[in-house]
Order: structure tokens, then C-alpha cells, then sequence
């Protein structure tokens, strides 16, 4: 069986493909670069395409159904990023990955701690020898009451730890799960953005849940609530949330993702002008933290979304069934 891997990464992912790939017998091609209509033309010959969070629009799935292209994974949970309307129109098979929920878990942990210690500020502070204390007052986890958007493998996750701090946690998800309450309680949009001092996102991303945190959403939330998102981008309204900020509606936020970040993370854009007020504006705030989605980046998540995106590909060849499939 051969695979095409766009996105290939020699400093991480290289040493898992070449693990896999040999235990499952599979013939790689290789491409570093984004998949584009320029160098569709590499994956010809291929059936399987494995990807990364690049953009895959209809006009790339065209050109990818006319050089017999019947299936592509993303080395990712999410696949906001790939036209999926398109994928059906041509007969495209996607599938995404799984991995840890502790990645994101613990780094979701690190960012509550984080805004509610005000750490952004101390480090700033300590930076230029500046020890003074004004402004840098933090809160304790136990006396907040935290509402959990999504309870998900990392949702899950995130509840049990913030359980072993002692706060009153509310769930939030279309789907219950007998084992979240346990730890929380399920409970509707309006009570969480009522009773809840910090909110954490554990969502993919759908047309009915993008801008789930929106202007009016945001109105009726708690005075200085705290919002973390290590989920989706598009699951908040930047301009909104940017305005809350302002306001003091919002007390702090930290954010593992933005909207409109394609094209922009994992590479280094150092001397490049980004076109993306919003994230310039958004790092300028002293109570707001910003990190290049990096909540999944360790060994053990690299490790699994190589493996699962090749073992995907085999399960689709095979005829059985994939627990990754997507259409």
C-alpha cells in the first residue's frame, strides 16, 4: 500500500512514519510543503493522502478526485480545515486521528493556572528586574466554579483534573456522559455563563456551534470571567472577545488557538508583516495569553496521529471498518 504525506516533518514526525510505515508495510511519498494546486501533481499515483491542519478546498479535492485520490487523513482531531461538502461531491473519503486527551489536558491545566495566577504579568515583570507586587494579585482554583464547553476524551479529561483542585465544575454538552458527573454537573448554556467564573472550550468546531462565544454570549457571562480555548479557533467571536477584554467583562483569557490561523502556525514568520490584527492586539494585553496551538505537541500525540492516520488509510484499503472515518 502506498501513502502520500504532505506537511512531513524530519524534526518529529519522521521517526514515527519510518517506525509505522515499516511495520505496516507501507510505501511513503514525501512532500514538506502544504498540499496546493502546484504540487497536487506530487501525489499522482497515490489513493492515500495524510495531512496536517492545511487548508483542503474544493478546487484542491478536484484535483485531487481527477488523479484518483480516494481518501484523506488528517494527522489531526479536527478537520474544520478540509471542505468536507466537497469531499462528498467527488467521492473523497476523509478521516481524522486521535491521541492522548492528556496533551491537551494538562496544557489546558497550565493555561488555567496561568491566567488566574496573572502570570503572564509576572514574568513580564521579572523580565526587567520589576518584583513589585500591585496588579499581580492571583485567585485560588478551589473558590472558582469552572464550566466545561465539551466533554469529549479531553473534556473528560480536564474535569478529573480540575476535580483534585476542589472547584465547583459545570458540564456543558449535547451528549452526556455517565462519567462526567461524577466529578460535575451537566447543565445548560445560560447556567454556566451565569454561575461560572472561568470557562474552557472542549469543542470541534461545526457551523452550529461557530461563534458558540459571541457578543451576546459573552453579555451574559460573570463579571472578570476567565476563558481558555485550546479547542477551535472559530469557536469564539475574536472582535467580541476583544471587547470584553476592553471592557472588563472578560477578566483574562488564554487561547491556544485563534481564528483565521491557517497558514500561519508551525512556521517561522519572524520577519514576515502578518496580516492578522486581531492576534497583535489580542498578545498586547497583559491578561490575555496567546500560544501557536501547541496544546497537543508532545511525543506521545505525534507518535499516535502518525500511527492513526497510516492505520486509517489501511482500514479504508482493507474494506474494514474506521473508527477514524469522517465521510
Amino acid at each position: 500500500m502506498k501513502i502520500f504525506v504532505y506537511n512531513y516533518r524530519e524534526f518529529d514526525e519522521a521517526e514515527y512514519f519510518r517506525k509505522f510505515s515499516k511495520e505496516y508495510h507501507v510505501e511513503l511519498g514525501i512532500c514538506r510543503d502544504d498540499p496546493t494546486l502546484e504540487n497536487a501533481h506530487l501525489a499522482e499515483g497515490y489513493e492515500y493522502i495524510s495531512i496536517i491542519t492545511t487548508k483542503i478546498d474544493r478546487d484542491l479535492m478536484k484535483k485531487y478526485h481527477e488523479m484518483g485520490v480516494k481518501m484523506i487523513s488528517t494527522r489531526t482531531v479536527g478537520y474544520d480545515h478540509v471542505d468536507i461538502d466537497a469531499a462528498r461531491e467527488f467521492g473523497i473519503h476523509v478521516s481524522n486521528v486521535s491521541y492522548s486527551p492528556e496533551c491537551v489536558a494538562d496544557y489546558t491545566m497550565m493555561l488555567i493556572l496561568m491566567s488566574i495566577r496573572k502570570m503572564k504579568r509576572i514574568m513580564q515583570r521579572a523580565e526587567i528586574n520589576d518584583f513589585s507586587l500591585p496588579g499581580i494579585q492571583g485567585k485560588e482554583l478551589p473558590n472558582f466554579t469552572v464550566g466545561v464547553l465539551g466533554t469529549g476524551r479531553i473534556g473528560r479529561a480536564v474535569i478529573r483534573d480540575l476535580s483534585g483542585f476542589g472547584c465547583e465544575i459545570y458540564a456543558y454538552d449535547k451528549y452526556e456522559d455517565e462519567t462526567v458527573k461524577k466529578h460535575a454537573q451537566y447543565a445548560d448554556l445560560d447556567t454556566i455563563y451565569r454561575e461560572c467564573d472561568l470557562i474552557t472550550l472542549h469543542m470541534p468546531l461545526f457551523e452550529d456551534n461557530y461563534h458558540l462565544i459571541s457578543r451576546e454570549a459573552i453579555s451574559r457571562m460573570k463579571d472578570g470571567v476567565i476563558i481558555i480555548n485550546t479547542a477551535r479557533g472559530g469557536l469564539i467571536d475574536t472582535k467580541a472577545l476583544i471587547d470584553g477584554i476592553e471592557t472588563g467583562r472578560i477578566g483574562a483569557a488564554a487561547l491556544d488557538v485563534i481564528e483565521d490561523e491557517f497558514g500561519m502556525y508551525y512556521y517561522d514568520r519572524k520577519a514576515d508583516v502578518l496580516s492578522k490584527r486581531d492576534l497583535y492586539i489580542l498578545r498586547g494585553f497583559p491578561n490575555v495569553i496567546v500560544t501557536p496551538h501547541m496544546a497537543f505537541y508532545t511525543d506521545q500525540a505525534v507518535s499516535d496521529m502518525v500511527k492513526h492516520s497510516i492505520e486509517s488509510c489501511l482500514l479504508r484499503d482493507e474494506g474494514k471498518k474506521d473508527p477514524w472515518a469522517v465521510v
